[in-house]
């Protein structure tokens, strides 16, 4: 309750401030081509505990943001020493210059550092963001916490201006949403002011996912229309920022592309793309139909060889078993012939036909929920690939419902990284099993002929048969995706505890086959380090695996990840490297994440190029959140890098 009013409080301060908060200032060393400056500065009122290790993370932290920013426009760090976490982010708008970018850094550095040591800090310029805290606020951003400032100038042609500028920000918004980097400028022209110009962006930083981007700028869109008519306006908010003005504020080379983002917006856009269809139509139909005529015997022939070795693609129902069968089956389920017992009850049988199967024991709440699993049973038991385990029946006995699965010899993958079996493991083992996971993933997301998102991918839903190759296996918790959504909106099925949980799926219930991936990418680690997500044994620098992972690439030290039982002989050291990188990237925010095929891809070539992983959004719920109220702050000052000496 009281972290509910401290953040209620929060949300309100910048309504509060907002008649401070219009700072346009003439004095910033930044060189932005618009002459409107802003300088927003605020800073948290309480100190944190440990003053000393907390400015020693906060300089390692803000160091590393500038590190990142003299490569790219975008940068995340964390120092977490000693128990007094630093949590920095800070992005340019995408027209910057790298040069520029680190300019409006140090300037933002320069003003933030009055703020001594305070528990947290944030400022908004024109050309950047920057901002740190205690606590992990990487994915952060508020439907009310704003800041909104206008201009006092009105357009001198108010009504054409306001259309226009309301046309710009509406398509600004979605189109930002859609692009890789999550940015989009544009310049429309008036069409009755003469050679009057409305210049806009819209952007959000690379922590957020594409669908909580669109939110945020949404949002902020709101508010610049309360802006209009007048000239000039900012809306701007933790996750995302947007502008407009008559000023120019990047160059007309550096407009983005909206048509291509617009598609399914701008009428013209489907009116060429329908012209060109029925342009060839009639030619791809009589292409088609002789095609058809060509194969239409073998076709029916293949068709009948596939419906008897049980291959067909059309959807067969999966094969039922008596109860007395599966009892006979398992010895009447005894307890020799169990496998294992967590939340379901899994057995060793025998078929009639001789055939070793796992025979999974669970249970159905309804009627409903009987009908709901009918038709996944349906589509999974259709499922036919080498890294998938395959369903081949079920029997149901009132309420209980009983899986016949394939049956693997060498059981779940968890028991041979952390259990008795971890020594068995080589490395050629361990990466034939990530490059199966990875695969059986592909299928699932891409390959096969509705989408699939499994959503809990983790170590002991990993099972290995006899050469230790992988099979995904519990498609108890999948998802359907259906073809017009990019993710849907549900209940997270598992906790943010676990590790193999994406923040956006367990916070915000924003289920993707990016969900997934995270959880691929947490695997991995788990493979290559052989240690649990949340085996505390870092020396307290580090909460849990990943962000040891994190810290090891930062440094430069990934190899410092490596299973010690492994020996070194078996591996190359660039190859490791490599596929560390592809699991950091994988655990990176949802629109940075690539998708399974691309990570398929990337362990077929052994090679990232160009790609390297950004340091991810990972909200720890074991850091405790102290939410801050600000102050505002003074805002000319020059630059200077951020030595805070504690006074």
């Amino acid at each position: 309750m009281k972290q509910d009013e401290h953040r209620r409080l929060l949300w309100q301060l910048p309504r509060l401030l907002m008649v401070f908060g219009v700072l346009i200032t003439m004095a910033e060393p930044m060189t932005s081509q618009s002459p409107e400056r802003i300088a927003i500065n605020y800073c948290s009122q309480y100190r944190p505990v440990d003053a000393e290790n907390f400015l020693s993370n906060l300089n390692s932290t803000m160091s590393s943001l500038r590190q990142q920013l003299s490569i790219t426009r975008f940068a995340a760090a964390r120092g977490l020493l000693n128990g007094a976490p630093v949590y920095g982010l800070a992005w340019c708008r995408g027209y910057v210059s790298i040069p520029d970018c680190l300019n409006c850094f140090n300037n933002g550095v320069s003003q933030l550092n009055r703020c001594g040591v305070a528990n947290g800090a944030s400022g908004f310029y024109n050309d950047c963001d920057v901002r740190y805290e205690n606590y992990n606020f990487f994915t952060e951003f508020n439907q009310l916490d704003q800041y909104l400032l206008c201009v006092n100038k009105t357009s001198a042609n108010p009504t054409e201006f306001q259309r226009t500028a309301e046309r710009l920000i509406s398509d600004l918004q979605i189109a930002a949403s859609r692009t890789s980097n999550l940015y989009a400028v544009s310049i429309r022209k008036l069409e009755t002011g003469g050679n009057a110009m409305v210049y806009g962006i819209a952007q959000c930083h690379l922590n957020l996912s594409r669908s909580s981007c669109l939110q945020c700028l949404k949002w902020r869109s709101k508010s610049l229309s309360d802006c209009l008519p007048r000239t000039s306006s900012w809306a701007i908010d933790y996750g995302c920022f947007m502008r407009y003005s008559t000023t120019p504020l990047f160059g007309h080379n550096q407009t983005s592309d909206l048509t291509s983002l617009l598609w399914d917006g701008d009428s013209y856009k489907k009116k060429s793309i329908i012209g060109g269809v029925v342009g060839c139509v009639s030619f791809l139909l009589l292409t088609l139909a002789f095609y058809l005529w060509r194969r239409k015997s073998k076709n029916t022939s293949r068709d009948k060889q596939d419906i008897s070795t049980g291959s067909t693609e059309l959807l067969q129902g999966p094969a039922t078993y008596s109860y007395n069968d599966l009892k006979v089956a398992t010895d009447n389920f005894s307890d020799q012939n169990k496998l294992g017992e967590v939340f379901v009850e899994v057995y060793k049988g025998t078929l009639m036909d001789g055939c070793v199967v796992a025979i999974k024991k669970t249970f159905m709440a309804s009627s409903r929920g009987k009908k709901q699993f009918d038709d996944k049973l349906k589509i999974i038991s259709n499922i036919h690939h080498r890294h998938l385990l395959r369903i081949l029946g079920y029997c149901t006995k009132g309420t209980q419902l009983f899986l016949v699965h394939e049956y693997m010899e060498n059981g779940s993958l968890d028991h041979f990284l952390f259990g008795e079996k971890k020594r068995i493991l080589n490395w050629k083992q361990r990466f034939e099993i990530i490059f199966g996971i990875a695969r059986g993933l592909s299928y699932l997301h891409e390959q096969y002929h509705v989408p699939i998102i499994h959503t809990d991918i983790r170590t002991s839903n990993i099972l290995l048969d006899s050469e230790f190759q992988p099979k995904i296996a519990n498609f108890g918790l999948i998802r359907l995706l259906p073809e017009d959504k990019t993710h849907l909106s549900t209940k997270c099925t598992g906790s943010l505890n676990s590790g193999y949980v994406a923040p956006e799926y367990a916070i915000y219930g924003q289920l993707s086959e990016k969900v997934d991936t995270y959880s691929f990418g947490v695997v991995v680690l788990e493979i290559i380090s052989g240690k649990r997500y949340k085996d505390v044994d870092y020396q307290l620098v580090t909460q849990n695996l990943l962000d040891h992972a994190w810290d090891l690439h930062e440094s430069g030290k990934h190899l410092n990840l490596m299973d010690e039982k492994l020996d070194p002989s078996e591996y190359v050291v660039e190859h490791v490297v490599e596929i560390i990188k592809i699991a950091l990237m994988c655990t990176q925010p949802p629109s940075t994440r690539p998708e399974m095929s691309e990570v398929v891809m990337l362990l077929s070539e052994k090679s990232l190029q160009e790609r390297a992983p950004v340091l991810s959004a990972i909200l720890d719920d074991q850091v405790e959140i102290e939410l801050a109220t600000m102050e505002s702050l003074a805002t000319n000052a020059t630059a200077s890098t951020f030595q805070l000496s504690g006074s």
